[in-house]
């Protein structure tokens, strides 16, 4: 049995260390506007988006080509991790202001 915790516990710690080895950008949207606009991202490996609401409002981080959404109250971040990408571009957008402009991830 303590083996068993032992293991358990050792690949928490290498799942954890894993995660924090991602490449991480950071996205901050105010009422609807992203900056930066572009994220320019490696094709083919898994990174890290921390979305930083810097606006007045709620809004929500969503892409559909890349199912993620996330709601955000003014001033709270949180994180998203993206599953690695064939070269390519991926739009984003703040679902709460949809005739703004959208954002784009762009694979490499």
């Amino acid at each position: 049995m303590r083996h068993v915790i032992f293991l358990l516990a050792t690949l928490g710690l290498a799942s954890t260390s894993q995660a924090a080895g991602l490449p991480t950008y950071e996205l901050h949207v105010r009422d609807g506007q992203f900056t930066p606009p572009r994220l320019q991202v490696p094709a083919g490996q898994r990174f890290k988006i921390i979305v930083k609401n810097v606006g007045t409002g709620p809004i929500e981080f969503e892409s559909t080509p890349l199912r993620v959404e996330k709601v955000l109250s003014p001033g709270a971040q949180s994180f998203v991790v993206i599953h690695p990408l064939k070269p390519g571009r991926y739009p984003f957008f703040d679902e709460f202001r949809m005739d703004l402009p959208e954002g784009e991830i762009i694979a490499q």
